[in-house]
């Protein structure tokens, strides 16, 4: 298209957030930056997520909304808990609604293309049957590869009713997307064996917002400043993460991590955050009679900046699975960067940015003795040392994961499809 043309764009995401919401943010972040460049951005998502602080209240079963120039149109979900048939009737409510109100979500915004952003890839089925109907072109945007995540993290048979129904999904868009946009680097090697053909694959991965990062430091709730207080005043190293407690987190790791580095008095592991894990990692710490880790509440999203600065390292883990060959990225990562603090990871992915950006270190996920010897290494160097590793972190992530120009490579990208 031509330079400066407007595109319109209808972007689907059952989970879509924004700052007034919660999660998930990449929907609103990608079209925050497209609405600056002058395109007219709507966004189609269900009125109830399991991921949002704060969902959307409604009688009616649509609901429209602007939020920083950027259309939401609501789609009224029943509620749910858990990843049972709750969730299953959510999706099929979402997707039902997809159809039956296609004429408000597009009323006066006919779009250029069409993009299917959920996690599952259901979401494709109504994408592309819009796409044709306004003769424009269907974009995929993988964010997991479903079904095999499931099946990889939930032990689930290729032969669950499910899964199969996720199967033909997948294997539909492979086939149909004009455009396949991917968070995970590698993910290409097992798409093409679903028929997707490698020339449509692009990778556009998660990044950060600048301005988050510019802005005035918000005070720490009181019980966590008070714990941070009190351990820099017996001068501690403080190790920290905060974040969901789930098993896709493996944070076991670093509750055995805590075990192996208890000789060292000095070292102390700080976990901010909640999730269905977090009960079993206390029982954990305890068993193990360990005083070295404090579990803390979660904190308000702009409070984690202050919580990154008041550690020495910030680490994060992801448990060994066939998915890391495909290079999923660790969006701590790139918070670690833009706080300027080194980090440790455990992470057998393929894809790497700590050890390119000379960040920190990455250890190879499950290797806790590894980890330690790390964890010593970075506890024994200058200050001055840990500091440029951390600014290390901060330039290589302005250089290459900022919104701005992630979501410049994106719709340059869909620019070029909707030429041809």
């Amino acid at each position: 298209m031509k330079r400066g043309h407007i595109v319109k764009i209808l972007l689907i995401n059952h989970y879509a957030g924004s700052l007034n919401n919660g999660m998930e943010f990449r929907p609103y972040y990608m079209s925050r930056e497209w609405v600056k460049m002058g395109h007219d951005v709507t966004i189609a998502a269900a009125s109830f997520s399991h991921l949002r602080q704060k969902n959307i209240v409604m009688e009616e079963p649509v609901k429209e909304e602007y939020i920083d120039g950027i259309r939401y149109v609501w789609l009224k979900t029943p509620e749910y808990h858990g990843n049972g048939i709750g969730r299953i009737k959510n999706m099929i409510s979402f997707l039902h609604k997809l159809y039956k109100y296609e004429k408000i979500i597009n009323k006066d915004h006919a779009p250029d293309v069409v993009i299917a952003s959920s996690t599952y890839p259901l979401d494709s089925y109504p994408a592309n049957w819009m796409a044709k109907k306004y003769k424009t072109k269907f974009v995929f945007e993988l964010h997991d590869l479903w079904p095999m995540s499931p099946m990889v993290l939930g032990n689930m048979s290729k032969w669950h009713p499910f899964i199969m129904v996720m199967q033909i999904a997948e294997d539909y868009w492979c086939r149909n997307a004009n455009l396949v946009v991917s968070l995970h680097p590698y993910a290409y090697k097992h798409l093409i064996t679903r028929g997707m053909k490698i020339d449509k694959y692009r990778i556009v991965t998660n990044g950060i917002v600048t301005e988050e990062w510019d802005e005035d430091y918000h005070q720490l709730p009181e019980s966590h400043n008070t714990t941070i207080a009190n351990l820099k005043n017996q001068d501690k190293f403080l190790l920290g993460y905060a974040g969901g407690h789930a098993l896709s987190n493996g944070l076991d790791l670093l509750v055995n991590l805590a075990n192996s580095v208890k000789i060292d008095k000095s070292i102390h592991f700080v976990f901010v955050g909640d999730g269905v894990e977090k009960q079993n990692l206390e029982k954990m710490a305890s068993s193990l009679q360990l005083t070295n880790i404090s579990f803390l509440p979660p904190i308000p999203k702009n409070t984690i900046k202050t919580f990154y600065t008041a550690m020495d390292v910030l680490t994060c883990c992801l448990p060994m699975t066939p998915l890391l060959q495909y290079g999923p990225v660790m969006n701590k990562t790139f918070e670690y960067m833009m706080a300027g603090k080194p980090a440790l990871c455990a992470c057998s992915s393929t894809f790497d940015p700590v050890s390119e950006s000379g960040c920190g270190f990455t250890v190879p996920s499950g290797d806790v003795e590894m980890m330690s010897q790390k964890l010593f290494e970075l506890k024994a160097m200058d200050k001055k040392i840990r500091a440029k590793m951390g600014n290390n972190g901060r330039t290589y992530a302005l250089k290459n994961f900022t919104y701005l120009i992630l979501a410049k490579k994106f719709i340059e990208n869909v620019c070029e499809v909707i030429d041809r």
